[in-house]
């Protein structure tokens, strides 16, 4: 018997009403009284203190209880959110005028074959397609996403690898939104799904024998850990290659681009080790490049004789080696660039002639082309004060063309093609934005707050050129801060549906993140975690001392590790907010990082810290937002999460509310809006679904601005 929506949210209405405690609410309120977990005391003793859980029996998801809380917060959240229905739609309209809806990606050549995604109208994912030797030729349809994801509510595509001889694709889906991938092998030859088959996969590389497969697996606490080899075609158990035993640590597989080897890098979130085998000797024993040393990370890549390896050996931000491929210890480096204090070198790319390099340096990305054979090196220039580039995809060796991809808040995705021989850049396609889109009405600033230790904190601002900063208007401020992950400003058309309107959007580019380079990262992790949240205090600050905007008309919001940011400003600096949407959100800190079991918890004791230690319990219980709920007046809340999140469990979001509504002594609107369809930790898979939730977002976001329509 199918359920109607209607029936469902009644009898998520029946069983909170039966399950939860009653809540005393304002009788002249319209709207119902939100629903309360009941409290089921769990008291854990560590370092010598009792922390006790009200709310630990939602981590059952099994139990009906659990389901109906959620559903009876979501109904709220309905009721909450009902007058603003007309403005949602429109909101989603706008949006989805943006979107060019039936639309060709820049074909890329693999071997003797040019692959690309298109988009159809109406059809939530891409069509993934190649042409044999030119784009004159007849079209195959690789992948149709949209046929795979028939009877399902969510599909993503993980691997996407084809054989070097082009009649083999490996790839992996998953249909639930946990992150979990079914690995898969297609003939394209006869267009027919193998019954070669793996679950639970990451990273998928083919030999050069184009019929060896390796892939990786995770273990219970969803940790890549072992690597497995494959013949397609047979049906032997798979070669287990290597296992993982310390649990700091996952595993990556890849080829380099010569398709000369094949890596497996063993990583943790501070000290990595690389082992390698020859493409083309599938059986071969694999060698370890360089024994792992604690607080050392390098990478390695190859051309010609040399394994050109970026290090972080001798300073925070890496230098660049090179050894001979015939034995490449240590002792047999050779410095090619050297740590720079002031330059991050990110990552690299090695062509037949030339190398890439990717640095950071003040804030923004950088590209170096070099000559392999004269040694000459010349940065890309950019032209806009905040961007965001990184490349496109590059699947020839031997070449004088690189690709890149540049956008900023304003200019929308760019594929370039640069010729390395002759230093010059050549626009392949800009993304097309319907509905009238002109750069020229915005202004893009990078400008910087003081923090309290008298750091310069970048933020990016975009805004309507001409708009009057008198500090009395909408003013929206997002913020991230963890794992030494930049932001950069790339283009989300969807953000006009707010700057159209007046409001001044901003980025706070606070320390925990990279966006200038490792040390900053460094200042904002372990037991300096705290320069995050203060770090972002500061940038509301100065925005509003600055006038780009007033606090009562001030909305942040933060996802996931940038919603525990969200959950410890909050607890810090309740007034200065007027609304904040706090998105799969890290909160429940110290619970988490006390349970081993939990995916990612022992990789990321190198980010937070293990609070089975004191000094770490110590100071990680200061922040943690859920620890530090109180009885005091907090701004308005939108809080999501999904029922199927793989990286932040959905019942961080549901125990921090929970709390929140026993503790907080305001009226104000605290709503939480948990995806109970297969979903993951990005939300929705397909593009109209995502735009739905955007609407949703922003109906609220503006709301509270008081902009509704």
């Amino acid at each position: 018997m199918k359920w109607t929506y209607a029936r469902r949210l009644r009898l998520a209405l029946l069983l909170s009403a039966c399950l939860l405690s009653p809540l005393s609410a304002d009788t002249s309120s319209p709207l119902p009284a939100p629903p309360v977990a009941k409290k089921v005391p769990k008291t854990t003793e560590v370092n010598g203190r009792k922390l006790v859980d009200n709310y630990f029996w939602l981590r059952d998801k099994k139990n009906p209880e659990v389901k109906a809380y959620l559903e009876a917060e979501n109904a709220y959240t309905d009721a909450v959110m009902k007058p603003t229905g007309a403005f949602q739609k429109h909101l989603y309209d706008e949006m989805l005028g943006r979107v060019k809806e039936t639309d060709v990606d820049v074909p890329y050549k693999e071997g003797d074959y040019l692959y690309y995604s298109r988009t159809e109208a109406g059809k939530q994912y891409q069509i993934r397609c190649r042409k044999k030797g030119s784009l004159g030729a007849r079209e195959e349809v690789v992948l149709d996403v949209n046929e795979m994801a028939k009877g399902q509510i969510f599909m993503a595509m993980g691997a996407y690898v084809v054989s070097n001889d082009g009649n083999l694709l490996a790839y992996s889906t998953d249909n639930t939104g946990f992150r979990q991938y079914v690995l898969a092998v297609k003939d394209l030859r006869t267009g027919k799904v193998l019954s070669d088959h793996a679950e639970k996969t990451g990273s998928v590389v083919w030999a050069n024998d184009n019929k060896t497969v390796f892939y990786t697996v995770e273990d219970a606490a969803k940790r890549q850990y072992r690597l497995y080899r494959h013949s397609v075609g047979t049906t032997v158990p798979d070669d287990l290659v290597y296992e993982e035993k310390d649990e700091r640590f996952s595993v990556e597989a890849g080829k380099t681009l010569s398709k000369a080897y094949i890596f497996l890098i063993s990583r943790s979130h501070t000290t990595t080790e690389v082992r390698y085998i020859s493409a083309d000797q599938p059986m071969a024993d694999w060698k370890v490049m360089e024994p792992r040393k604690q607080d050392v990370e390098y990478y390695a890549d190859h051309n010609g004789d040399f394994f050109y390896i970026r290090v972080n050996d001798t300073g925070r931000n890496f230098r660049l080696v090179k050894v001979p491929v015939s034995d490449p210890r240590s002792q047999n480096w050779q410095e090619v660039v050297a740590q720079r204090p002031s330059v991050m070198l990110d990552d690299l790319d090695f062509f037949k002639n030339y190398y890439i390099l990717y640095e950071r340096e003040n804030g923004l990305p950088q590209i170096r082309v070099t000559d392999l054979s004269s040694g000459q090196s010349k940065r890309i220039a950019f032209p806009e004060p905040a961007y965001d580039v990184s490349p496109d995809i590059n699947r020839e060796y031997d070449t004088v063309k690189f690709r890149y991809n540049y956008q900023s808040a304003i200019t929308s995705q760019s594929i370039f093609e640069y010729d390395m021989g002759n230093a010059t850049s050549v626009l392949l396609k800009q993304k097309e934005i319907p509905g009238g889109y002109d750069r020229a009405r915005y202004q893009v600033e990078q400008i910087y707050a003081t923090a309290p230790d008298g750091v310069s904190i970048p933020i990016s601002v975009v805004h309507l050129r001409g708009v009057e900063l008198d500090g009395k208007g909408p003013l929206y401020l997002y913020g991230y801060g963890s794992y030494g992950y930049p932001i950069d400003i790339n283009f989300n058309p969807n953000i006009f549906s707010m700057v159209d309107r007046g409001v001044v959007a901003a980025v706070a580019h606070v320390r925990g993140g990279g966006e200038m380079g490792k040390a900053w990262h460094d200042d904002g992790r372990m037991m300096r975690k705290k320069n995050t949240f203060t770090d972002f205090i500061a940038c509301a600050e100065y925005l509003v001392a600055q006038g780009y905007g007033s606090k009562d008309k001030l909305v942040i919001e933060g996802r996931s590790a940038g919603g525990l940011l969200m959950g410890a400003v909050l607890n810090l600096r309740p007034d200065l907010f007027k609304a904040a949407l706090v998105g799969v959100p890290f909160v429940d800190v110290m619970n988490t990082m006390l349970d081993e079991s939990l995916p990612l918890t022992v990789t990321e004791f190198e980010e937070w810290g293990n609070p089975k230690e004191k000094p770490a319990f110590d100071y990680m219980i200061t922040y943690s937002p859920y620890d530090n709920v109180e009885a005091k007046a907090y701004p308005n809340m939108l809080v999501k999460t999904s029922f199927n999140d793989s990286q932040v469990m959905y019942w961080e979001p549901a125990k921090y509310v929970a709390k929140m509504r026993a503790l907080r002594t305001d009226h104000n609107v605290l709503i939480m809006k948990t995806n109970l369809s297969p979903a993951g930790h990005g939300g929705a898979s397909g593009r109209y679904d995502r735009l739905k939730e955007a609407a949703f977002d922003y109906a609220f976001i503006l709301g509270q601005m008081g902009i509704t329509q």
